[in-house]
Protein backbone atom coordinates (compact mmCIF):
# COMPACT_ATOMS: atom_id res chain seq x y z
CA UNK A 1 0.00 0.00 0.00
CA UNK A 2 1.32 3.37 -0.49
CA UNK A 3 1.92 5.87 1.90
CA UNK A 4 1.04 9.54 1.30
CA UNK A 5 4.41 11.71 1.61
CA UNK A 6 2.54 13.55 4.61
CA UNK A 7 0.91 10.47 6.18
CA UNK A 8 0.04 10.77 9.48
CA UNK A 9 0.90 7.98 12.29
CA UNK A 10 -1.74 5.00 12.29
CA UNK A 11 -4.87 7.07 13.65
CA UNK A 12 -5.85 4.63 16.77
CA UNK A 13 -7.22 5.51 19.90
CA UNK A 14 -4.20 5.97 21.82
CA UNK A 15 -2.19 8.15 19.53
CA UNK A 16 -0.96 11.28 20.80
CA UNK A 17 0.68 13.03 18.50
CA UNK A 18 2.20 16.80 19.48
CA UNK A 19 2.15 19.40 16.62
CA UNK A 20 5.76 20.92 17.20
CA UNK A 21 6.75 23.95 15.08
CA UNK A 22 8.44 23.22 11.39
CA UNK A 23 12.04 21.41 12.51
CA UNK A 24 11.15 20.28 15.54
CA UNK A 25 13.90 17.09 16.47
CA UNK A 26 15.07 19.67 18.99
CA UNK A 27 15.75 18.73 22.21
CA UNK A 28 14.46 20.19 25.35
CA UNK A 29 15.51 22.96 26.87
CA UNK A 30 16.94 22.07 30.02
CA UNK A 31 18.49 18.53 28.62
CA UNK A 32 20.22 21.00 25.44
CA UNK A 33 21.40 23.13 28.46
CA UNK A 34 22.79 19.83 30.23
CA UNK A 35 24.37 18.53 26.86
CA UNK A 36 26.03 21.49 26.07
CA UNK A 37 27.77 21.53 29.68
CA UNK A 38 28.57 18.11 29.63
CA UNK A 39 30.16 18.52 26.68
CA UNK A 40 32.03 21.56 27.40
CA UNK A 41 33.50 20.33 30.56
CA UNK A 42 32.85 17.07 31.86
CA UNK A 43 32.33 15.36 34.64
CA UNK A 44 35.21 14.27 36.99
CA UNK A 45 36.42 17.46 38.04
CA UNK A 46 35.79 17.06 41.80
CA UNK A 47 38.08 14.52 42.48
CA UNK A 48 40.50 12.19 40.75
CA UNK A 49 38.08 8.65 39.41
CA UNK A 50 38.76 5.99 42.09
CA UNK A 51 41.17 3.13 41.17
CA UNK A 52 40.09 -0.20 40.05
CA UNK A 53 41.26 -3.15 38.69
CA UNK A 54 39.46 -4.25 35.42
CA UNK A 55 40.21 -7.52 35.16
CA UNK A 56 37.49 -8.84 37.79
CA UNK A 57 34.60 -7.01 36.42
CA UNK A 58 31.22 -6.89 37.99
CA UNK A 59 28.94 -8.40 35.10
CA UNK A 60 25.68 -8.78 36.97
CA UNK A 61 23.10 -6.88 35.98
CA UNK A 62 20.73 -5.90 38.75
CA UNK A 63 16.85 -5.85 38.16
CA UNK A 64 13.92 8.58 35.62
CA UNK A 65 13.29 13.60 37.24
CA UNK A 66 10.65 14.71 35.53
CA UNK A 67 9.40 12.97 32.21
CA UNK A 68 8.55 14.92 29.27
CA UNK A 69 8.38 12.46 26.31
CA UNK A 70 8.70 13.92 22.84
CA UNK A 71 6.66 15.34 20.11
CA UNK A 72 6.58 12.11 17.73
CA UNK A 73 7.20 9.56 20.45
CA UNK A 74 3.74 8.80 20.53
CA UNK A 75 2.61 5.56 21.99
CA UNK A 76 0.39 7.20 24.67
CA UNK A 77 2.24 9.79 24.91
CA UNK A 78 0.72 13.02 26.71
CA UNK A 79 1.60 16.83 25.47
CA UNK A 80 4.30 18.81 26.83
CA UNK A 81 4.18 20.63 29.94
CA UNK A 82 5.27 23.58 32.09
CA UNK A 83 8.06 22.51 34.55
CA UNK A 84 7.06 20.24 37.25
CA UNK A 85 9.58 18.82 40.55
CA UNK A 86 11.79 16.38 39.20
CA UNK A 87 9.78 14.18 37.42
CA UNK A 88 11.86 13.59 33.78
CA UNK A 89 13.19 15.88 31.64
CA UNK A 90 12.66 15.93 28.02
CA UNK A 91 10.72 16.14 25.08
CA UNK A 92 12.87 15.60 21.71
CA UNK A 93 13.64 11.57 21.67
CA UNK A 94 16.80 11.26 19.83
CA UNK A 95 17.43 15.49 19.95
CA UNK A 96 17.83 16.76 16.80
CA UNK A 97 20.27 20.13 16.74
CA UNK A 98 22.62 18.92 19.45
CA UNK A 99 25.32 20.45 21.14
CA UNK A 100 27.75 18.22 21.28
CA UNK A 101 27.87 18.14 17.53
CA UNK A 102 30.81 17.87 15.37
CA UNK A 103 33.04 17.19 18.48
CA UNK A 104 34.17 13.59 16.82
CA UNK A 105 37.93 13.61 16.09
CA UNK A 106 38.64 11.01 13.32
CA UNK A 107 35.49 9.86 12.60
CA UNK A 108 35.02 11.85 8.87
CA UNK A 109 32.48 10.41 6.39
CA UNK A 110 35.11 8.23 5.15
CA UNK A 111 36.84 6.86 7.90
CA UNK A 112 37.49 3.06 7.68
CA UNK A 113 36.73 0.75 10.41
CA UNK A 114 40.09 0.08 12.11
CA UNK A 115 41.82 -3.14 13.26
CA UNK A 116 40.34 -5.64 16.15
CA UNK A 117 40.66 -3.38 19.34
CA UNK A 118 44.21 -4.00 21.11
CA UNK A 119 44.55 -5.76 23.92
CA UNK A 120 45.64 -3.48 27.21
CA UNK A 121 48.01 -4.55 29.56
CA UNK A 122 47.48 -7.51 32.05
CA UNK A 123 45.63 -7.32 34.78
CA UNK A 124 46.61 -7.13 38.34
CA UNK A 125 47.62 -10.46 40.97
CA UNK A 126 44.55 -12.75 41.68
CA UNK A 127 42.45 -15.11 40.49
CA UNK A 128 41.93 -13.49 37.63
CA UNK A 129 45.53 -12.61 37.12
CA UNK A 130 46.00 -12.45 33.29
CA UNK A 131 42.48 -11.05 31.97
CA UNK A 132 43.09 -8.63 29.34
CA UNK A 133 41.17 -5.16 29.05
CA UNK A 134 40.14 -3.23 25.53
CA UNK A 135 42.24 0.09 24.95
CA UNK A 136 45.83 1.57 26.39
CA UNK A 137 46.56 3.14 29.48
CA UNK A 138 47.05 1.46 33.21
CA UNK A 139 44.38 -1.26 33.97
CA UNK A 140 44.95 0.44 37.89
CA UNK A 141 45.13 3.38 37.66
CA UNK A 142 41.90 3.36 36.98
CA UNK A 143 41.41 4.77 33.56
CA UNK A 144 41.29 3.76 30.33
CA UNK A 145 42.18 4.80 26.98
CA UNK A 146 40.47 4.44 23.92
CA UNK A 147 40.62 5.27 20.22
CA UNK A 148 37.56 5.95 18.77
CA UNK A 149 37.59 3.11 16.53
CA UNK A 150 37.76 1.28 19.50
CA UNK A 151 34.65 3.02 21.65
CA UNK A 152 32.95 2.34 18.29
CA UNK A 153 33.37 -1.58 18.61
CA UNK A 154 32.49 -1.65 22.16
CA UNK A 155 29.29 0.65 21.67
CA UNK A 156 27.59 -1.72 18.57
CA UNK A 157 28.91 -5.02 20.55
CA UNK A 158 27.03 -3.76 23.91
CA UNK A 159 24.15 -2.73 21.21
CA UNK A 160 23.80 -6.18 19.83
CA UNK A 161 25.25 -5.18 16.18
CA UNK A 162 28.54 -6.48 16.24
CA UNK A 163 28.96 -10.48 17.15
CA UNK A 164 26.79 -13.63 17.25
CA UNK A 165 26.30 -14.02 20.65
CA UNK A 166 23.72 -10.89 20.18
CA UNK A 167 21.28 -13.03 18.72
CA UNK A 168 21.26 -15.66 21.80
CA UNK A 169 18.08 -15.48 23.31
CA UNK A 170 16.27 -13.79 21.42
CA UNK A 171 14.16 -10.83 21.91
CA UNK A 172 13.77 -11.26 25.68
CA UNK A 173 17.77 -11.35 25.94
CA UNK A 174 17.58 -8.42 23.66
CA UNK A 175 15.40 -6.67 25.95
CA UNK A 176 17.16 -7.09 28.57
CA UNK A 177 20.83 -6.11 26.86
CA UNK A 178 19.36 -2.78 25.44
CA UNK A 179 17.19 -2.01 28.93
CA UNK A 180 14.66 0.06 27.38
CA UNK A 181 12.74 -0.42 23.88
CA UNK A 182 10.88 2.52 22.59
CA UNK A 183 7.72 2.86 21.69
CA UNK A 184 6.13 5.15 18.87
CA UNK A 185 3.08 4.76 17.00
CA UNK A 186 4.26 5.77 13.44
CA UNK A 187 4.29 2.36 11.36
CA UNK A 188 6.37 2.84 7.58
CA UNK A 189 8.01 -0.81 7.23
CA UNK A 190 6.90 -2.14 10.72
CA UNK A 191 6.51 0.04 14.39
CA UNK A 192 9.79 1.03 16.13
CA UNK A 193 10.05 -1.99 18.89
CA UNK A 194 10.20 -4.20 15.87
CA UNK A 195 12.55 -2.75 14.13
CA UNK A 196 14.77 -2.61 17.23
CA UNK A 197 14.54 -6.35 17.16
CA UNK A 198 15.06 -7.13 13.43
CA UNK A 199 18.38 -4.65 13.33
CA UNK A 200 19.70 -7.19 15.68
CA UNK A 201 18.27 -10.76 15.00
CA UNK A 202 17.47 -10.30 11.62
CA UNK A 203 14.23 -12.13 10.44
CA UNK A 204 12.53 -13.03 13.37
CA UNK A 205 8.76 -13.17 12.91
CA UNK A 206 6.76 -9.84 14.12
CA UNK A 207 4.21 -11.99 15.91
CA UNK A 208 7.04 -13.18 18.09
CA UNK A 209 8.57 -10.02 18.61
CA UNK A 210 4.94 -9.30 20.29
CA UNK A 211 4.80 -12.04 22.38
CA UNK A 212 7.79 -11.36 23.83
CA UNK A 213 7.58 -7.70 24.68
CA UNK A 214 4.09 -8.61 26.04
CA UNK A 215 2.97 -11.86 27.33
CA UNK A 216 1.07 -13.61 29.89
CA UNK A 217 2.70 -14.12 32.76
CA UNK A 218 4.24 -10.17 32.20
CA UNK A 219 7.64 -10.34 31.60
CA UNK A 220 7.78 -6.54 30.41
CA UNK A 221 5.50 -3.38 31.17
CA UNK A 222 5.70 -0.16 29.90
CA UNK A 223 7.25 2.75 31.75
CA UNK A 224 9.15 6.29 31.23
CA UNK A 225 12.75 6.11 30.36
CA UNK A 226 14.38 7.90 27.44
CA UNK A 227 10.72 7.97 26.68
CA UNK A 228 7.66 5.74 26.80
CA UNK A 229 9.54 2.15 26.68
CA UNK A 230 9.63 -1.26 26.86
CA UNK A 231 10.83 -2.04 30.31
CA UNK A 232 12.25 -5.30 31.58
CA UNK A 233 9.43 -6.24 34.39
CA UNK A 234 12.65 -7.00 37.08
CA UNK A 235 13.25 -3.43 36.51
CA UNK A 236 9.85 -2.41 37.60
CA UNK A 237 11.77 -1.37 41.59
CA UNK A 238 14.46 1.29 39.66
CA UNK A 239 11.80 3.22 38.87
CA UNK A 240 10.25 3.69 41.78
CA UNK A 241 11.81 7.26 41.85
CA UNK A 242 9.95 8.45 38.88
CA UNK A 243 6.32 6.76 39.90
CA UNK A 244 6.95 8.72 43.88
CA UNK A 245 8.19 12.11 41.52
CA UNK A 246 4.61 11.63 39.30
CA UNK A 247 3.12 11.80 42.82
CA UNK A 248 4.60 14.52 44.67
CA UNK A 249 3.67 16.37 41.43
CA UNK A 250 0.30 15.99 41.71
CA UNK A 251 -0.36 16.87 38.11
CA UNK A 252 -0.06 15.19 34.22
CA UNK A 253 -0.44 17.11 31.60
CA UNK A 254 -3.58 17.78 32.26
CA UNK A 255 -5.27 18.52 35.45
CA UNK A 256 -5.93 15.12 37.34
CA UNK A 257 -9.55 14.91 37.27
CA UNK A 258 -11.61 13.87 40.28
CA UNK A 259 -12.99 9.77 40.33
CA UNK A 260 -9.69 8.53 39.65
CA UNK A 261 -9.97 6.40 42.60
CA UNK A 262 -13.16 4.89 41.24
CA UNK A 263 -11.34 4.24 37.61
CA UNK A 264 -8.92 2.65 40.28
CA UNK A 265 -11.47 0.49 41.93
CA UNK A 266 -13.31 -0.58 38.50
CA UNK A 267 -9.81 -2.17 37.36
CA UNK A 268 -9.91 -3.87 40.67
CA UNK A 269 -13.31 -4.96 40.19
CA UNK A 270 -13.62 -5.80 36.46
CA UNK A 271 -10.14 -6.95 35.66
CA UNK A 272 -7.81 -5.38 32.97
CA UNK A 273 -9.28 -3.01 30.45
CA UNK A 274 -8.78 -0.31 28.04
CA UNK A 275 -9.93 3.42 27.77
CA UNK A 276 -12.75 2.16 25.49
CA UNK A 277 -14.25 0.26 28.23
CA UNK A 278 -14.52 3.30 30.22
CA UNK A 279 -15.72 5.67 28.04
CA UNK A 280 -13.21 5.87 25.26
CA UNK A 281 -9.77 8.04 25.21
CA UNK A 282 -10.86 11.62 23.21
CA UNK A 283 -13.66 14.25 23.95
CA UNK A 284 -13.72 14.56 20.17
CA UNK A 285 -11.31 17.65 19.91
CA UNK A 286 -7.95 17.92 18.90
CA UNK A 287 -5.17 15.56 19.56
CA UNK A 288 -4.33 16.08 22.78
CA UNK A 289 -8.46 16.67 24.06
CA UNK A 290 -7.94 13.38 26.47
CA UNK A 291 -11.01 12.13 27.61
CA UNK A 292 -11.01 12.46 31.54
CA UNK A 293 -11.04 8.63 32.09
CA UNK A 294 -7.72 8.42 29.65
CA UNK A 295 -6.65 11.15 32.05
CA UNK A 296 -7.38 9.42 34.56
CA UNK A 297 -5.90 5.82 33.95
CA UNK A 298 -2.28 7.57 32.80
CA UNK A 299 -2.32 9.04 35.77
CA UNK A 300 -2.64 5.94 37.73
CA UNK A 301 -0.13 4.39 35.47
CA UNK A 302 2.91 6.85 36.00
CA UNK A 303 2.17 6.80 39.92
CA UNK A 304 2.52 3.35 39.78
CA UNK A 305 -0.94 2.13 40.80
CA UNK A 306 -1.63 1.01 37.11
CA UNK A 307 0.64 -0.88 34.75
CA UNK A 308 0.72 -1.95 31.02
CA UNK A 309 2.28 -5.30 30.15
CA UNK A 310 0.06 -5.80 27.07
CA UNK A 311 -1.58 -4.15 24.11
CA UNK A 312 -4.29 -5.50 22.34
CA UNK A 313 -4.73 -3.75 18.43
CA UNK A 314 -2.09 -0.95 19.69
CA UNK A 315 -4.30 -0.22 23.05
CA UNK A 316 -2.94 -0.41 25.94
CA UNK A 317 -4.51 -3.00 28.55
CA UNK A 318 -4.31 -1.41 31.86
CA UNK A 319 -4.40 -3.61 35.46
CA UNK A 320 -3.75 -3.12 39.05
CA UNK A 321 0.12 -3.43 39.43
CA UNK A 322 -0.25 -5.87 42.15
CA UNK A 323 -1.61 -8.30 40.08
CA UNK A 324 0.30 -7.70 36.94
CA UNK A 325 3.83 -7.48 38.62
CA UNK A 326 5.45 -10.21 40.73
CA UNK A 327 5.21 -9.70 44.48
CA UNK A 328 8.80 -9.96 45.33
CA UNK A 329 9.51 -6.76 43.01
CA UNK A 330 6.74 -4.92 44.53
CA UNK A 331 8.22 -5.95 47.78
CA UNK A 332 11.20 -4.31 47.01
CA UNK A 333 11.46 -0.60 48.38
CA UNK A 334 14.20 1.44 46.87
CA UNK A 335 15.67 5.26 47.86
CA UNK A 336 16.27 7.80 44.92
CA UNK A 337 19.86 7.09 45.12
CA UNK A 338 19.45 3.77 45.10
CA UNK A 339 17.06 3.44 42.06
CA UNK A 340 19.18 5.89 39.73
CA UNK A 341 22.74 4.53 40.76
CA UNK A 342 21.41 0.89 39.48
CA UNK A 343 20.21 2.52 36.61
CA UNK A 344 22.88 4.45 35.65
CA UNK A 345 24.67 0.92 35.56
CA UNK A 346 21.77 -0.17 33.16
CA UNK A 347 22.42 2.47 31.05
CA UNK A 348 25.91 2.50 30.74
CA UNK A 349 26.04 -1.48 29.99
CA UNK A 350 22.85 -0.75 27.25
CA UNK A 351 25.10 1.95 25.65
CA UNK A 352 29.13 0.48 26.03
CA UNK A 353 30.80 3.47 26.33
CA UNK A 354 28.68 7.17 27.60
CA UNK A 355 29.89 10.32 28.57
CA UNK A 356 27.54 12.13 30.72
CA UNK A 357 24.96 13.58 28.66
CA UNK A 358 24.83 9.88 26.89
CA UNK A 359 23.61 8.54 30.03
CA UNK A 360 21.21 11.54 30.96
CA UNK A 361 19.58 11.66 27.94
CA UNK A 362 19.05 7.62 28.23
CA UNK A 363 17.54 8.06 31.42
CA UNK A 364 16.20 11.50 30.94
CA UNK A 365 17.44 12.64 33.87
CA UNK A 366 17.41 16.20 36.03
CA UNK A 367 18.00 18.48 38.79
CA UNK A 368 18.45 16.47 41.70
CA UNK A 369 18.29 12.92 39.74
CA UNK A 370 20.95 13.82 38.00
CA UNK A 371 22.69 15.06 40.71
CA UNK A 372 22.66 11.44 41.65
CA UNK A 373 24.06 10.39 38.74
CA UNK A 374 26.56 12.73 38.86
CA UNK A 375 27.53 11.15 42.58
CA UNK A 376 27.48 7.90 41.37
CA UNK A 377 29.74 8.16 38.43
CA UNK A 378 32.28 9.73 40.80
CA UNK A 379 31.96 7.37 43.30
CA UNK A 380 32.15 4.02 41.38
CA UNK A 381 28.60 3.46 42.54
CA UNK A 382 27.09 3.04 39.54
CA UNK A 383 30.07 0.27 38.44
CA UNK A 384 31.10 1.88 35.32
CA UNK A 385 35.08 2.54 34.63
CA UNK A 386 36.14 5.86 33.38
CA UNK A 387 37.24 5.88 30.28
CA UNK A 388 39.37 8.91 27.81
CA UNK A 389 37.86 7.95 24.15
CA UNK A 390 40.29 9.74 21.53
CA UNK A 391 38.57 13.00 20.31
CA UNK A 392 35.42 13.13 22.29
CA UNK A 393 35.29 16.67 24.50
CA UNK A 394 36.62 16.63 27.65
CA UNK A 395 39.73 18.47 29.86
CA UNK A 396 42.75 17.36 28.89
CA UNK A 397 44.31 14.39 31.66
CA UNK A 398 40.45 13.86 32.80
CA UNK A 399 38.38 11.24 31.57
CA UNK A 400 36.07 11.65 29.61
CA UNK A 401 33.12 9.30 29.43
CA UNK A 402 32.28 5.69 31.44
CA UNK A 403 32.62 2.36 29.87
CA UNK A 404 31.12 -1.15 31.17
CA UNK A 405 34.23 -2.90 32.73
CA UNK A 406 32.52 -6.12 31.45
CA UNK A 407 33.13 -5.15 27.89
CA UNK A 408 36.61 -3.76 28.33
CA UNK A 409 37.76 -7.09 29.47
CA UNK A 410 37.07 -8.62 25.84
CA UNK A 411 38.11 -8.08 22.33
CA UNK A 412 35.07 -7.01 20.25
CA UNK A 413 34.76 -9.42 17.61
CA UNK A 414 32.74 -10.76 15.01
CA UNK A 415 30.25 -9.72 11.63
CA UNK A 416 28.63 -6.51 11.73
CA UNK A 417 25.16 -6.10 10.89
CA UNK A 418 23.84 -4.68 7.78
CA UNK A 419 20.36 -3.56 8.64
CA UNK A 420 18.52 -0.11 8.54
CA UNK A 421 17.85 1.45 11.97
CA UNK A 422 15.05 2.83 13.40
CA UNK A 423 15.11 6.62 13.82
CA UNK A 424 13.70 5.52 17.87
CA UNK A 425 16.54 2.99 18.16
CA UNK A 426 18.62 3.20 21.39
CA UNK A 427 21.89 3.08 19.14
CA UNK A 428 20.92 6.24 17.60
CA UNK A 429 18.90 8.33 20.69
CA UNK A 430 21.10 11.21 21.10
CA UNK A 431 21.75 12.93 17.74
CA UNK A 432 25.19 14.49 19.16
CA UNK A 433 26.43 10.61 20.50
CA UNK A 434 25.16 9.68 17.35
CA UNK A 435 27.42 12.53 14.94
CA UNK A 436 30.49 12.02 18.54
CA UNK A 437 30.25 8.15 16.93
CA UNK A 438 29.87 8.08 13.69
CA UNK A 439 30.50 11.76 12.14
CA UNK A 440 26.91 11.45 11.02
CA UNK A 441 24.90 13.99 10.83
CA UNK A 442 20.78 12.62 11.69
CA UNK A 443 17.95 15.07 11.82
CA UNK A 444 14.26 12.81 11.77
CA UNK A 445 12.30 15.50 9.33
CA UNK A 446 9.24 13.76 10.14
CA UNK A 447 7.39 17.06 11.11
CA UNK A 448 9.82 19.26 8.67
CA UNK A 449 7.03 20.67 5.78
CA UNK A 450 7.75 18.52 2.86
CA UNK A 451 9.25 21.36 0.86
CA UNK A 452 12.13 21.75 3.61
CA UNK A 453 12.88 18.22 3.25
CA UNK A 454 16.71 16.85 2.48
CA UNK A 455 16.14 13.21 3.31
CA UNK A 456 12.65 12.39 3.69
CA UNK A 457 9.97 11.92 6.00
CA UNK A 458 11.17 8.85 8.09
CA UNK A 459 14.62 8.34 6.72
CA UNK A 460 15.98 5.51 8.46
CA UNK A 461 19.96 5.37 8.58
CA UNK A 462 21.81 2.21 7.41
CA UNK A 463 24.18 0.43 9.38
CA UNK A 464 26.88 -1.70 7.41
CA UNK A 465 30.56 -2.24 8.33
CA UNK A 466 30.42 -0.69 11.52
CA UNK A 467 29.48 2.71 10.56
CA UNK A 468 26.54 4.78 9.27
CA UNK A 469 27.22 4.91 5.48
CA UNK A 470 23.84 6.56 4.46
CA UNK A 471 20.43 6.59 4.62
CA UNK A 472 16.83 5.79 3.57
CA UNK A 473 13.54 7.20 3.23
CA UNK A 474 11.59 3.77 2.72
CA UNK A 475 7.92 2.94 1.94
CA UNK A 476 5.72 0.64 0.66
CA UNK A 477 3.33 0.19 -2.11
CA UNK A 478 1.59 -3.64 -2.01
CA UNK A 479 4.83 -5.65 -2.21
CA UNK A 480 7.34 -3.44 -3.23
CA UNK A 481 9.62 -1.88 -0.62
CA UNK A 482 9.92 1.90 -2.24
CA UNK A 483 13.34 3.82 -1.41
CA UNK A 484 12.13 7.26 -1.95
CA UNK A 485 15.18 8.95 -1.60
CA UNK A 486 18.60 6.89 -0.71
CA UNK A 487 21.54 8.75 0.06
CA UNK A 488 25.10 8.13 0.27
CA UNK A 489 27.48 9.53 2.77
CA UNK A 490 29.72 12.28 1.30
CA UNK A 491 33.18 10.84 0.30
CA UNK A 492 32.20 6.95 -0.17
CA UNK A 493 32.42 5.28 -3.14
CA UNK A 494 29.43 3.97 -4.82
CA UNK A 495 30.47 0.78 -6.37
CA UNK A 496 31.95 0.41 -2.54
CA UNK A 497 28.93 0.73 -0.88
CA UNK A 498 25.73 0.45 -3.20
CA UNK A 499 25.80 -3.81 -2.34
CA UNK A 500 25.35 -3.04 1.58
CA UNK A 501 22.73 -0.61 0.56
CA UNK A 502 21.18 -3.59 -1.48
CA UNK A 503 21.52 -5.71 1.06
CA UNK A 504 19.84 -3.49 3.80
CA UNK A 505 16.89 -3.13 1.30
CA UNK A 506 16.04 -6.59 0.10
CA UNK A 507 16.68 -7.91 3.63
CA UNK A 508 13.97 -5.39 4.88
CA UNK A 509 11.73 -5.99 2.11
CA UNK A 510 11.40 -9.45 2.83
CA UNK A 511 11.00 -9.59 6.56
CA UNK A 512 8.19 -7.56 5.42
CA UNK A 513 6.61 -9.48 3.29
CA UNK A 514 7.34 -7.64 -0.14
CA UNK A 515 9.12 -9.13 -3.15
CA UNK A 516 10.46 -6.49 -5.01
CA UNK A 517 12.56 -3.20 -4.83
CA UNK A 518 12.38 -0.09 -5.97
CA UNK A 519 14.92 2.96 -5.81
CA UNK A 520 13.26 6.34 -6.71
CA UNK A 521 15.79 8.77 -6.33
CA UNK A 522 19.78 8.91 -4.68
CA UNK A 523 22.37 10.99 -4.16
CA UNK A 524 24.63 10.48 -5.80
CA UNK A 525 22.56 9.67 -8.90
CA UNK A 526 24.61 6.40 -9.72
CA UNK A 527 23.06 4.41 -7.03
CA UNK A 528 19.70 4.41 -8.91
CA UNK A 529 20.66 2.46 -12.02
CA UNK A 530 23.09 0.24 -9.33
CA UNK A 531 20.32 -0.45 -6.95
CA UNK A 532 17.16 -1.13 -9.51
CA UNK A 533 19.33 -3.62 -11.35
CA UNK A 534 18.15 -7.02 -12.28
CA UNK A 535 19.71 -9.02 -9.27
Amino acid sequence: MHRPEDAQPLNVEDVTLDDPAPGADVPDAALMSAAAADDRQPLATAAPPPTRTLATPNTETPPGNELRPDAHSGADIAPKAGSGPDVGSGADVGSGADADSGADVGSGPDARPGPDARPGPDAGSGADAGARVVGGGSVGGGVVDLTLDEARRLILRAQGLLGADARKGGVHAMLRRLGAVQLDTISVLARSHELVAYARLGAVSRPAVERAYWHDPARSFEYWCHAACILPVEHWPLYSFRRRAFRDRKFRWHEVPDGVDKLLDQVRDSGPLMTSDVGGAKNGGPWWDWSDSKIGLEWLLDIGELVCTRRVGWRRVYDLAERAIPADLLAQDLTDEECVTRLAGIAGRSLGVANRTDLIDFLRLKGRFAAILDEALLSGAAGLTPVTVAGWPGKKGQPNAWADPAALASEPRGRHRTTLVSPFDSLIWHRGRTERIFGFTYTLELYVPKHKRVHGYFTMPVLAGGRLIGRVDPAREGTTLVARQVHLEPGLSPAKWAGAFADALWSAAEWVGCDSVRVERADPPELVTMLNAPG
